[in-house]
């Protein structure tokens, strides 16, 4: 008699091919599909994931032409000519079997994810709840149904292995029966009849699978019996555990199935009746809503570093934006990311709406608590400029108050942004170009000491040399004559140019029709220090050293 005890398997076949195809089709901006395309079914397209060279998973219709799991690229293609070959992604696997998984806690608590398309759970509990194995298994088939997953399989048996390998066949096996298609049900007592005839590759790895078949040993059967303590004495702890899961025999410690922690929705909601169409009115009427999202974070020793806010119209339009925070969210931080939001709204006349008649509020980035506790040393100061800072942004506006941040360009001008206090800027795929890293490389750029004084708008300048002549450019981009003299706007240095660097020029976006520059530094005797520029036939000063 087994000492494992029942155990509910689902299994989905060639779920990587099904999470491909759905993940396909969300990028082609499909919001829903009414009647999913099965990986299992002959109208899917012949489709396999490779990693490393070799199949991974494959649909239906390849396995139609010869395609199997394991082969190398090259094999593949051969038996299949018309075989569509894409990279295994396990993170698609992943994310996508994420809402199946939730949707099968629902109806059924307590589930442990095995892996992408496999999860498991106690018998006993389903089975009390439903009036039998059977109608629990007909309840997920159902929900299965739902979710657009018709091929999903159920096996039910003493143990996890027994369980999926259950789920795994088709047609009549010893020890068991199939009271409807997708379901297959271990009579208790029976896992070890019904694992006998199975070959050995199904619980023993690859290479250990080898050796047992060359040892004379091809099927679970045989495997079983064998006394466990030859096996253990022969193979070691590997050999042993292949050998408990052939005799369908329980863990020797501890539990066999672990369901994993409900997870917790952070996301939180209001809504609004009638709409609300002023800023302020927003805010004050969210001072309760953030107040218990910050509070369900700090429950889980958790704090928010960005989130995410939608507000949705009474015409059901949504507006949506990520916010991001460069320590963590406040309360009253959250407060005013809303009020900042909500006045960046087009106004009543303009959007055709009352006003906001719902507001979610999602984290989108969580980290640990005590990652953000404040260090041995006390941080009052840099609190207290935090504080007064936000204060003054919360009464002038969000981009009112802010710190300048370095991005890439060639010009003085263009390396300088202005981010609002308190906001990290959340990198987009635009923002991922090569005009926002600083690090560059940026050909012509200035290099070395950087002027400390950087006008927002060049002044007009004048160099001339030793007779008063003004100097230009030629067609070399060489100086027309040594520089002798500066003069800046209105202003005529009295001292002489003592040195200047040679000039440079700098092409960039001609596509454009950005002008030709050459830029040029130079300093007077008198120690001052210039950064000047020249287009259009005309001087400019960009900057100054003092």
């Amino acid at each position: 008699m087994s000492t494992a005890e029942r155990a509910l398997v689902a299994w989905i076949p060639d779920w990587p091919i099904h999470a491909y195809l759905q993940d396909q089709t969300d990028a082609e901006g499909a919001d829903t599909v009414a009647e999913p395309v099965a990986a299992t079914t002959p109208s899917a397209p012949a489709i396999a994931l490779i990693a490393g060279h070799r199949v991974i998973a494959c649909s239906a219709a390849a396995r139609a032409e010869g395609v199997r799991i394991g082969l190398r690229e090259r094999e593949a293609q051969m038996r299949c000519p018309d075989l569509i070959l894409r990279p295994h992604i396990p993170e698609v696997d992943e994310r996508r079997f994420a809402p199946v998984i939730a949707a099968i806690e629902q109806l059924i608590p307590g589930v442990e994810s095995r892996r992408p398309g496999v999860c498991a759970m106690r018998a006993r509990g389903p089975a009390r709840f439903y009036g039998g194995e059977e109608p629990a298994a007909a309840a997920l088939l159902e929900l299965a149904r739902t979710l657009g997953l018709p091929e999903l399989r159920v096996g039910i048996a003493d143990g996890l292995f027994t369980a999926e390998q259950a789920a795994r066949t088709t047609g009549t096996a010893p020890a068991t029966h199939s009271p409807r298609f997708g379901v297959q049900i271990v009579a208790p007592g029976g896992s070890a009849a019904f694992l006998s005839p199975l070959p050995v590759g199904r619980a023993a790895p690859g290479d250990f699978a080898e050796v047992l078949q060359g040892l004379g040993i091809r099927t679970l059967g045989a495997l079983a019996a064998l006394p466990e303590s030859a096996v253990r004495e022969r193979f070691g702890a590997a050999g042993v555990a292949t050998h408990r899961r052939a005799t369908a025999s329980g863990p020797v410690h501890g539990i066999e199935l672990r369901p994993r922690p409900p997870v917790r929705e952070f996301a939180v909601d209001l809504t609004f009746e009638p709409p609300l169409d002023s800023a302020d009115q927003l805010a004050f009427a969210c001072v309760t809503l953030a107040e218990r999202f910050i509070a369900g974070l700090a429950e889980e020793r958790l704090v928010c570093t960005a989130l995410r806010i939608e507000l949705t119209d009474d015409i059901g339009v949504r507006h949506e934006r990520e916010w991001a925070h460069p320590h963590r969210f406040t309360a009253n931080d959250t407060v005013g990311r809303i009020r900042w939001q909500a006045s960046a709204l087009p106004q009543t006349g303009e959007r055709g709406g009352a006003g906001v008649t719902q507001i979610r509020i999602t984290p989108t980035h969580t980290d640990r608590a005590a990652a953000h506790e404040p260090g041995l040393w006390s941080t009052e100061p840099e609190e207290r400029v935090h504080h007064h800072l936000s204060r003054a942004q919360t009464r002038l506006g969000h981009a009112a108050v802010g710190t300048m941040q370095l991005t890439g360009g060639r010009r003085l001008t263009d390396r300088q942004r202005l981010v609002p206090w308190g906001t990290t800027r959340v990198r987009t795929r635009e923002s991922r170009s090569s005009r926002s890293s600083a690090a560059g490389p940026w050909p012509g750029a200035l290099t070395g000491a950087i002027p400390s004084r950087v006008f927002p708008e060049p002044f007009p300048a004048e160099l001339r040399d030793a007779r008063g002549t003004l100097i230009g450019v030629d067609a070399e981009d060489l100086l027309t004559a040594p520089p002798a003299q500066l003069q800046v706007a209105r202003t005529r240095f009295p001292q002489p140019v003592q040195d200047w660097s040679h000039p440079w020029p700098l092409r960039e976006r001609w596509w454009e029709g950005a002008p030709e520059r050459i830029r040029l530094q130079l300093q007077l005797a008198g120690g001052d220090a210039w950064l000047l520029s020249y287009e259009h036939g005309a001087w400019f000063a960009e900057g100054r050293y003092d």
